[in-house]
């Protein structure tokens, strides 16, 4: 196989990764989830960097304000979310994640995780397996550069 050119892999590796991403969705989404997918994403990013201005999170979530700011009423409105003062900067409000947050997110990725490491058992070869691994670190490092 001749080595990838970049336009190849930028048409290529987007389409994926829309495919999988709702794969993902449909295979880890409780039916009563009323949530979007990027409520969904921007709840476990709190939950796991812990709290965060609306700002901040746009930033690391690479969307507008305008448009994280409405993510974020969204999931304080479903009580998945709380808003309180930043104690070293009272002009910032910094977003923290609910015991109702936690809980969605708690029965989310176990689903999720489940289904794809089934998926990867099943399909791949252990050498597919270490390459996928490689490529999601390459994609991380890509999406912070």
């Amino acid at each position: 196989m001749t080595a990838a050119l970049p336009n190849d892999v930028a048409r290529r590796l987007p389409r994926a990764i829309v495919r999988l991403r709702a794969r993902l969705r449909a295979e880890s989404a409780p039916a009563d989830l009323r949530c979007t997918w990027s409520q969904v994403s921007t709840l476990g990013r709190i939950a796991e960097d812990g709290a965060a201005t609306v700002s901040g999170l746009a930033v690391a979530e690479h969307v507008r304000p305008q448009s994280m700011a409405e993510t974020v009423a969204a999931l304080r409105k479903a009580g998945l979310v709380d808003a309180k003062s930043d104690p070293t900067d009272g002009r910032k409000t910094l977003m923290s994640v609910t015991p109702a947050g936690r809980k969605l997110i708690s029965t989310i990725a176990p689903v999720r995780e489940a289904w794809l490491e089934a998926a990867i058992e099943q399909n791949l070869t252990p050498a597919e397996s270490r390459t996928l691994l490689r490529a999601a670190e390459i994609m991380e490092s890509l999406a912070d550069s």
